[in-house]
């Protein structure tokens, strides 16, 4: 069973899947996000969101010593193409072999045009097969499809390749993103023998939520303790951060992967169930999303190609 890229979504709705990697030295990183329904979009939203697959896009940021780039141009249902083992939007897709999946991107970089081009392989040590509700009525909805993956990543622009250990998941939902959550915050961290995945936020109108678990190298799954609260420096944007660590430990920032106005993906050093680790953490405002101000600022980032 692999990610299967052929589901329905619905009007309104979305659905993603999420890569993170980390090279072994620890000095670079990536995230691919593949979007049908582009939560972010501001043409989807202007749209209507009456047609998911015609607001497509797979965003690519990596970091690193002379290998930053970002890219996220969204395409239309014209340029799209999609089955159960693969997803293609314009000259970029992905493509599940049964064992691996394989990225291949083209992409030219916003605002500063440049280059994006390479391969990425995902090998899964793991497949998980549960989802998980987020919200009481299952509006949203996450899948952690590979807790764990072996990386390997080949780019010829930024000319660089490393390998390193990932993960894959993939989120699914019938109504906008912000229409179910005011923030949340997310981390996952590669423990000795388990993987520790912890998320925790503010539906909209202010309930909490979380929901923190453990998987095995088998991809079984249970419930966890939330750790202790631990406070985190704002961004660069003044994103509020928040995650979680054992009792008497305060984590640090390694690097600031991503920094947005209403989002931000870090790289930490915490301690997690009697482990020191390295967590990734991601911190989401749909607050500061909703802006006209951030509203107006989103095409110069994520432009969308007409051809």
């Amino acid at each position: 069973m692999g990610p299967r890229f052929d589901v329905v979504v619905q009007p309104n709705g979305y659905a993603w899947w999420y890569i993170d990697a980390s090279s072994d030295d620890g000095a670079h990183g990536l995230t691919i996000i593949a979007f049908i329904g582009s939560v972010f979009s501001p043409y989807y939203k202007l749209s209507g969101r009456a047609r998911p697959d015609n607001h497509c896009a797979i965003n690519v940021s990596l970091s690193g010593p002379r290998a930053k780039a970002w890219a996220m141009t969204e395409r239309g249902s014209h340029r799209v193409a999609r089955d159960a083992d693969s997803f293609a939007v314009g000259p970029s897709n992905m493509h599940w072999d049964g064992d691996t999946l394989v990225i291949a991107i083209d992409e030219i970089s916003a605002p500063l045009p440049y280059r994006v081009r390479g391969t990425v392989r995902v090998s899964p040590e793991m497949i998980g097969t549960t989802a998980f509700q987020l919200d009481p009525a299952g509006r949203h909805r996450w899948h952690p499809v590979a807790p764990r993956a072996r990386v390997e990543v080949e780019m010829a622009h930024p000319g660089i390749r490393w390998s390193g250990d990932g993960y894959f998941d993939s989120n699914f939902g019938d109504e906008p993103l912000e229409d179910g959550f005011d923030d949340w915050h997310w981390s996952r961290a590669h423990l000795s023998n388990d993987v520790a995945v912890l998320y925790e936020g503010r539906r909209r109108g202010g309930a909490p939520f979380d929901l923190a678990l453990k998987f095995d190298r088998q991809g079984r799954w249970h419930d966890v303790v939330q750790p202790a609260p631990a406070a985190l420096p704002r961004s660069g944007w003044l994103v509020k951060r928040a995650t979680r660590a054992d009792s008497g430990h305060d984590p640090r920032v390694i690097k600031t992967w991503i920094d947005a106005p209403f989002y931000a993906r870090t790289a930490l050093a915490t301690r997690l169930f009697g482990e020191d680790v390295t967590a990734v953490h991601e911190s989401l405002s749909l607050g500061r999303f909703r802006s006209p101000i951030v509203q107006s600022m989103l095409p110069y980032r994520m432009p969308r190609a007409f051809w």
